[in-house]
Protein backbone atom coordinates (compact mmCIF):
# COMPACT_ATOMS: atom_id res chain seq x y z
CA UNK A 1 0.00 0.00 0.00
CA UNK A 2 2.52 2.44 0.75
CA UNK A 3 2.81 5.64 2.33
CA UNK A 4 -0.67 7.22 3.48
CA UNK A 5 0.20 10.79 4.00
CA UNK A 6 -1.40 13.28 1.69
CA UNK A 7 1.31 14.37 -0.89
CA UNK A 8 0.62 17.71 -0.57
CA UNK A 9 2.14 17.76 3.10
CA UNK A 10 4.86 15.14 1.65
CA UNK A 11 5.81 18.26 -0.48
CA UNK A 12 5.38 20.78 2.42
CA UNK A 13 8.00 18.42 4.76
CA UNK A 14 10.12 18.43 1.95
CA UNK A 15 10.24 21.98 1.67
CA UNK A 16 10.75 22.36 5.41
CA UNK A 17 13.69 20.17 5.05
CA UNK A 18 14.82 21.72 2.00
CA UNK A 19 15.84 18.59 0.07
CA UNK A 20 14.36 14.73 -0.48
CA UNK A 21 16.45 11.81 0.81
CA UNK A 22 16.47 8.61 2.37
CA UNK A 23 16.79 9.52 5.62
CA UNK A 24 13.69 12.24 5.47
CA UNK A 25 11.64 9.41 3.77
CA UNK A 26 12.45 7.18 6.74
CA UNK A 27 11.24 10.16 9.29
CA UNK A 28 8.41 10.46 7.00
CA UNK A 29 7.28 6.64 7.38
CA UNK A 30 7.89 6.64 11.20
CA UNK A 31 5.70 9.96 11.70
CA UNK A 32 3.13 7.93 9.76
CA UNK A 33 3.97 5.27 12.33
CA UNK A 34 3.25 7.44 14.95
CA UNK A 35 -0.03 8.87 13.62
CA UNK A 36 -1.23 5.26 13.37
CA UNK A 37 -0.61 4.00 16.49
CA UNK A 38 -0.92 6.91 18.88
CA UNK A 39 -2.34 9.68 16.64
CA UNK A 40 0.44 11.64 17.51
CA UNK A 41 -1.02 14.94 16.16
CA UNK A 42 -3.89 15.38 18.42
CA UNK A 43 -2.86 14.39 22.12
CA UNK A 44 -1.91 16.57 24.80
CA UNK A 45 1.34 15.27 25.99
CA UNK A 46 3.47 13.33 23.54
CA UNK A 47 7.32 13.23 23.29
CA UNK A 48 9.83 11.43 21.00
CA UNK A 49 13.09 10.62 22.14
CA UNK A 50 15.36 10.09 18.92
CA UNK A 51 19.01 8.29 19.21
CA UNK A 52 20.24 9.23 16.21
CA UNK A 53 20.19 13.00 14.75
CA UNK A 54 19.61 12.11 10.93
CA UNK A 55 17.42 14.03 8.64
CA UNK A 56 14.60 11.92 9.62
CA UNK A 57 14.54 14.32 12.77
CA UNK A 58 13.01 17.44 10.88
CA UNK A 59 10.00 14.77 9.31
CA UNK A 60 9.21 14.31 12.32
CA UNK A 61 9.13 17.45 14.01
CA UNK A 62 7.34 18.98 10.83
CA UNK A 63 5.09 15.99 10.81
CA UNK A 64 4.08 15.06 14.57
CA UNK A 65 4.48 18.55 16.55
CA UNK A 66 7.49 17.10 18.65
CA UNK A 67 9.84 19.70 18.90
CA UNK A 68 13.49 20.59 19.73
CA UNK A 69 12.37 23.90 21.18
CA UNK A 70 9.25 22.81 23.11
CA UNK A 71 11.19 20.22 24.62
CA UNK A 72 9.22 17.10 23.64
CA UNK A 73 11.96 15.68 21.32
CA UNK A 74 15.15 14.34 23.10
CA UNK A 75 17.87 13.45 21.40
CA UNK A 76 20.42 10.88 22.86
CA UNK A 77 23.34 10.28 20.77
CA UNK A 78 23.49 6.56 20.88
CA UNK A 79 24.15 6.25 17.13
CA UNK A 80 21.25 3.86 16.69
CA UNK A 81 18.09 4.30 14.11
CA UNK A 82 15.61 3.81 16.94
CA UNK A 83 12.98 6.25 17.86
CA UNK A 84 10.84 5.83 21.19
CA UNK A 85 7.08 8.08 20.91
CA UNK A 86 4.81 8.12 23.81
CA UNK A 87 2.00 9.54 25.13
CA UNK A 88 2.23 10.61 28.69
CA UNK A 89 -1.35 11.50 29.57
CA UNK A 90 -2.56 7.85 28.40
CA UNK A 91 1.25 6.04 29.03
CA UNK A 92 1.29 4.06 25.88
CA UNK A 93 4.23 4.48 23.50
CA UNK A 94 6.18 2.57 21.52
CA UNK A 95 9.59 2.49 20.31
CA UNK A 96 10.90 1.74 16.52
CA UNK A 97 13.99 0.60 15.18
CA UNK A 98 14.61 0.78 11.33
CA UNK A 99 15.70 -2.85 10.42
CA UNK A 100 19.24 -3.47 8.95
CA UNK A 101 17.61 -6.41 6.69
CA UNK A 102 15.33 -3.26 5.03
CA UNK A 103 18.29 -1.04 5.26
CA UNK A 104 20.43 -3.28 3.22
CA UNK A 105 24.01 -2.77 2.91
CA UNK A 106 25.62 0.27 0.77
CA UNK A 107 28.56 -1.68 0.76
CA UNK A 108 27.27 -4.16 -1.23
CA UNK A 109 25.99 -1.26 -4.17
CA UNK A 110 29.00 1.18 -3.56
CA UNK A 111 26.23 4.35 -2.62
CA UNK A 112 28.40 4.58 0.61
CA UNK A 113 31.85 4.62 -1.58
CA UNK A 114 30.46 7.35 -4.35
CA UNK A 115 29.44 9.33 -1.53
CA UNK A 116 32.75 9.60 0.01
CA UNK A 117 33.88 10.75 -3.61
CA UNK A 118 31.36 13.30 -3.87
CA UNK A 119 32.01 14.44 -0.63
CA UNK A 120 35.83 14.71 -1.43
CA UNK A 121 34.97 16.52 -4.72
CA UNK A 122 36.26 13.10 -6.46
CA UNK A 123 33.59 11.48 -8.20
CA UNK A 124 32.77 11.77 -11.89
CA UNK A 125 29.95 12.55 -13.32
CA UNK A 126 28.83 9.09 -14.02
CA UNK A 127 29.21 8.01 -10.31
CA UNK A 128 27.01 11.32 -9.62
CA UNK A 129 24.51 10.25 -11.44
CA UNK A 130 24.51 6.71 -10.21
CA UNK A 131 24.34 8.31 -6.86
CA UNK A 132 21.05 9.78 -7.65
CA UNK A 133 19.56 6.94 -9.46
CA UNK A 134 20.32 5.13 -6.20
CA UNK A 135 18.71 7.73 -4.04
CA UNK A 136 16.12 7.70 -6.16
CA UNK A 137 15.60 4.05 -5.93
CA UNK A 138 16.01 4.13 -2.26
CA UNK A 139 13.46 6.68 -1.49
CA UNK A 140 11.06 4.92 -3.87
CA UNK A 141 11.67 1.51 -1.77
CA UNK A 142 11.16 3.33 1.74
CA UNK A 143 7.63 5.12 0.64
CA UNK A 144 6.10 2.79 -0.59
CA UNK A 145 7.20 -0.50 1.30
CA UNK A 146 4.32 -1.49 4.45
CA UNK A 147 5.58 0.00 7.82
CA UNK A 148 6.13 -3.20 9.41
CA UNK A 149 8.61 -4.25 6.44
CA UNK A 150 10.65 -0.97 7.70
CA UNK A 151 10.71 -0.97 11.48
CA UNK A 152 10.91 -3.40 14.52
CA UNK A 153 8.35 -1.92 17.00
CA UNK A 154 8.40 -2.42 20.93
CA UNK A 155 5.22 -1.58 22.59
CA UNK A 156 6.22 0.31 26.59
CA UNK A 157 3.99 1.74 28.97
CA UNK A 158 6.26 3.90 30.66
CA UNK A 159 7.53 6.94 29.85
CA UNK A 160 11.47 6.81 28.08
CA UNK A 161 12.05 10.70 29.69
CA UNK A 162 11.36 12.84 32.72
CA UNK A 163 9.08 16.03 31.87
CA UNK A 164 11.05 18.93 31.14
CA UNK A 165 11.84 21.21 34.35
CA UNK A 166 12.88 24.71 34.63
CA UNK A 167 16.19 25.38 36.12
CA UNK A 168 17.55 28.25 37.64
CA UNK A 169 20.31 30.64 35.72
CA UNK A 170 24.13 30.72 37.39
CA UNK A 171 26.56 33.37 36.21
CA UNK A 172 29.59 31.73 34.70
CA UNK A 173 32.47 33.83 36.94
CA UNK A 174 34.95 33.85 33.43
CA UNK A 175 32.61 34.86 31.03
CA UNK A 176 29.96 36.34 33.01
CA UNK A 177 26.89 34.84 30.80
CA UNK A 178 24.25 33.07 32.75
CA UNK A 179 23.95 29.16 31.99
CA UNK A 180 21.42 26.77 33.52
CA UNK A 181 22.62 25.30 36.67
CA UNK A 182 23.27 21.68 35.80
CA UNK A 183 25.35 22.83 33.03
CA UNK A 184 27.53 24.67 35.76
CA UNK A 185 31.09 22.96 36.67
CA UNK A 186 33.04 24.14 39.44
CA UNK A 187 36.87 24.93 38.73
CA UNK A 188 39.05 25.81 41.73
CA UNK A 189 35.74 26.84 43.95
CA UNK A 190 34.71 28.70 40.59
CA UNK A 191 31.70 28.51 38.97
CA UNK A 192 32.22 27.96 35.73
CA UNK A 193 30.24 27.55 31.68
CA UNK A 194 31.36 23.85 29.81
CA UNK A 195 33.36 26.56 27.30
CA UNK A 196 35.48 28.41 30.00
CA UNK A 197 35.57 25.22 32.09
CA UNK A 198 37.42 23.07 28.99
CA UNK A 199 39.17 26.26 28.58
CA UNK A 200 40.73 26.46 31.97
CA UNK A 201 41.36 22.39 32.81
CA UNK A 202 42.06 20.80 29.21
CA UNK A 203 45.26 18.80 29.24
CA UNK A 204 48.19 20.00 26.53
Amino acid sequence: MGCLIKKDIIKKTIEFHGHTCPGLAIGIRLSELAMEKLDIKNIQNPVCVTETDMCALDAVQYLTGCTYGKGNLIHKDYGKSAFTFFDRTSTKGFRAIYKSDFRGNNKNNNMGKIMEKITAGSATDHEQKLYQEMRQSSIKKIMDAELDEIFMVTEISKSPVRPARVLNSIECKNCKEMVMESRIRIFEGINLCIPCFIEKEQKI
